[in-house]
């Protein structure tokens, strides 16, 4: 009875998450694959440490907002499942 509810949840996370791998693979995420395995033998103490830009601290406002509209978006569709499940 509730299933169109949880095929359209489902249909819209399924998107953002391809939303979000395309702009990963677009801004270079996935680039240099060799790299990673160095990481931890790497000291870091020789760089400064990197100042936020502006832009990404609106990207890390975006994707907390992101995070707490899809947890608020499974509480109400939860709430709403188990409100008429009677």
């Amino acid at each position: 009875m509730y299933y169109p509810y949880f095929i359209a949840y489902i249909s819209i996370g399924l998107t953002i998450s391809l939303v979000v791998f395309y702009w990963a693979f677009r801004t270079g995420q996935f680039s240099d694959q060799q790299r990673a395995r160095f990481l931890p033998l790497r000291d870091e103490t020789d760089e400064p440490p990197v100042k936020a830009s502006r832009f990404n601290r609106i990207e890390i406002y975006g994707l907390f907002f992101l995070a707490t509209a899809g947890l608020g978006a499974t509480v109400a569709l939860l709430a709403f499942a188990l409100y008429f499940s009677k």
